[in-house]
């Protein structure tokens, strides 16, 4: 399973070696020690994890190429003459590359570089280099725009590390040139090879010294895809040790069983003008379960937009109240902490109950205090710094989790007894990153929207049809519907061409006229963004023109178009997020994606939205383009860095992986083994960063 039956001091003795400071390596020179220094890579372990970000097969080259590709090629030439040209304040440099064969029929390429005055001084005719690039025809010449390059030079017995074999290429910094680096990779490769194998995670897999080895210096691409597969292992189990440490801390934890008859939420859920949907008395159910436990519930309620994750909520709040504790609801904007209050009076003032709300500027109650305590609370981050306030907190519910940071939320769990925690995310994640962000939590899905709801017609339009979005706008604002138009950015930029907010709103309100146009963003002032959300929701404004700051929670059931401008700068995660905002009635609602863009990348991108509303198969893709950290949220999510492993690809090996990291705890709880020491670092380094996974 692990490396049990192997030499327990072997262990050790290679741990303690790997991480050695660089400065303590005796087989680095001083001048490649600054390499590494420079590279931000402190110990021999760091720099063998300093991967490659690609690969060249430089035992055979691409021949010189007749016309445009869409896929970049490696070729091998000789300098034939370097030139440079001004193009106003730009300055081109210009090199033709001929191949070696020095022929009547040699090919030839022309590589450009611009602005990169250096380059005069360090390429020449004659030399001979490699060049990496996307060829493109234009009129009778080869070009080769920005190409990656490095200059082929006489280094006797080193030639075997950069030529004849599939090389490797790393990323590199300022002041760092390809081939310095590799030389050092290959001895660090050397060194890792004399020291003794220490075994494998996984009996199907390669000993992590030889996939160390086969990762920068491949013997094969087969050997290659090996060596990734037992390194991406590595980052599985890494994941899933943090978060079942986690997990079995929360379990350790002491609560208090919230029991109730239910009385109360049932009377809540009968006086409701529509019924609950099966996927939401399920939750239901799961969430009473877990409540009536001495361990603390620590559960995701995972659901698309729309699919009535806050009702959900308010039942597991009312199950608490009538068990005798104070409930809590953490939002992580102002605006939709005043949207839960509103609505949360609106539903449970028939019950009698005391409801307050808590934010940064807004401190309010539906009733006198005299009556006692607030029985629910609703706030945003305030409620982290007026903990005072709960006297018997039973339930915590945060909103929008991955808004928020585990160490925030984590503040209100610090009370004794622990509360239950439910958190509420309407962003629907693969099951993948699921089992790596939320490893901790048990999952309750709402796969159901409800019945009264229509799909919502998406359609991908040029940016030149706004004349015909405009007719479309009054058209629909004439029928009593009301109108989002989002926009990626608040201002102008001198480094962003994209249309902007602020600017945009100025032309809407004169093409519109008479019609009434609002602006929302996210440097108003709190007052000013309720101000405005006011008069939207009461239908004195008909059409808002905002930024994303509408994204989360916004509920106003008679806003039934939304026009998305650059929708291409926008994740697919994000786009379904903002469609989520209408389509909340009865009303046929209808999202506009703009774009100018024309690549069909951008376009299949948003072909997806055209013909899904699910938000897991949406989610799916967009891990697919973005990756789990963009997708959630680089610092939020809590996410160790997936270097090798793909959460898409490598689907069974994450499986596997938490199998073998249950093993592994169960078996050395505290990770004292040496075998097991190298996962400590990761719990160390999350905990230094604030990120969720130490906690």
């Amino acid at each position: 399973m692990t490396s049990v039956g192997r030499s327990g001091q072997t262990c050790k003795m290679n741990v303690d070696r790997l991480n050695q400071p660089v400065e303590q390596l005796a087989w680095l020179a001083e001048s490649q020690r600054k390499i590494v220094q420079r590279l931000g890579l402190s110990t021999w372990r760091l720099l063998l994890e300093h991967y490659p970000r690609r690969y060249e097969d430089r035992a055979r080259f691409a021949a010189f190429p007749t016309g445009s590709s869409e896929e970049s090629i490696c070729l091998r030439g000789r300098i034939k003459k370097i030139s440079a040209q001004y193009f106003g304040r730009r300055k081109i440099v210009e090199v033709t590359l001929e191949d070696l064969l020095d022929t009547v029929l040699s090919g030839r390429v022309t590589c450009r570089w611009f602005n990169q005055h250096y380059l005069q001084r360090m390429l020449a005719a004659g030399q001979e280099v490699i060049v990496f690039g996307r060829p493109k025809q234009s009129r009778h010449r080869i070009y080769l725009d920005h190409p990656e390059f490095e200059l082929i030079e006489e280094e006797g017995g080193e030639e075997n590390i950069h030529m004849g074999r599939i090389t490797p290429i790393y990323p590199l910094t300022e002041g760092v040139r390809q081939r310095a680096l590799r030389a050092i990779m290959f001895r660090a490769i050397q060194e890792l090879r004399v020291l003794p194998p220490t075994g494998e995670l996984d009996p199907d897999s390669m000993p992590e010294e030889e996939a160390l080895s086969q990762i920068h210096f491949p013997a094969s691409w087969l050997a290659r895809e090996a060596a990734r597969k037992a390194l991406a292992m590595s980052e599985f189990v890494a994941m899933q040790i943090v978060a079942q440490q986690r997990k079995r801390s929360l379990a350790a934890l002491k609560g208090e069983r919230h029991v109730a008859t239910g009385e109360l939420t049932e009377q809540f859920l009968a006086a409701l003008p529509f019924q609950t949907t099966s996927a939401q008395k399920r939750a239901i159910r799961e969430i009473r379960k877990d409540m009536a436990k001495t361990v603390p519930m620590s559960r995701l309620l995972q659901g698309d937009v729309g699919s009535g994750k806050t009702l959900v909520a308010a039942a597991a709040m009312l199950y608490a109240v009538e068990a005798g504790y104070q409930a809590a609801l953490m939002a992580p904007t102002q605006v939709l902490a005043e949207q839960h209050f509103d609505n949360f009076r609106l539903w449970l003032d028939p019950l009698d109950l005391r409801i307050a709300l808590r934010t940064g500027t807004r401190q309010e109650t539906s009733h006198l205090e005299l009556h006692g305590a607030s029985q629910i609370v609703i706030g945003t981050h305030a409620l982290l710094h007026e903990a005072e306030q709960f006297q018997r907190l039973g339930l915590l519910v945060v909103d929008e989790q991955h808004k928020f940071g585990v160490l925030q939320r984590s503040r209100l769990l610090e009370r004794k007894p622990v509360p239950d925690l439910l958190v509420m995310s309407a962003t629907p994640i693969p099951r993948t990153l699921a089992m790596t962000v939320y490893g901790d939590l048990e999952i309750s899905v709402l796969d159901e929207k409800p019945t009264n709801r229509k799909p919502i017609i998406t359609r991908v339009r040029p940016s030149a049809k706004i004349p015909e979005a405009t007719s479309f706008i009054r058209e629909r604002v004439a029928a009593g519907r009301q109108v989002y138009i989002i926009y990626p950015v608040i201002e102008e930029s001198e480094t962003l061409s994209v249309k902007a907010a602020t600017t945009e709103y100025r032309k809407w309100e004169k093409l519109l006229i008479p019609l009434r146009c609002g602006l929302l963003h996210g440097r108003l002032t709190p007052q000013e963004k309720e101000r405005v959300m006011e008069e939207f929701r009461c239908a004195r404004i008909d059409v808002l023109v905002s930024t994303t700051v509408i994204e989360v929670g916004i509920d106003v059931p008679n806003a039934t178009v939304m026009l998305i401008e650059s929708s291409e700068r926008f994740g697919l995660a994000q786009l379904h997020q903002l469609r989520g905002r209408i389509g909340r009635s009865q009303h046929q609602s209808y999202c506009i994606l703009l774009t100018d863009r024309e690549d069909p990348g951008a376009l299949d991108k948003l072909a997806i939205l055209e013909r899904s509303e699910n938000g897991f198969e949406i989610a799916e893709a967009d891990l697919r383009i973005r990756g789990p950290g963009d997708l959630l949220g680089t610092v939020q999510s809590g996410l160790l860095p997936l270097r090798l492993a793909s959460l898409v690809e490598d689907e069974a090996l994450l499986f596997r992986a938490k199998d073998i990291a249950s093993a592994i705890l169960d078996q050395d709880p505290l990770l004292q083994q040496p075998q097991h020491q190298r996962f400590t670092r990761f719990a160390v380094k999350n905990e230094e960063n604030g990120t969720n996974l130490a906690n």
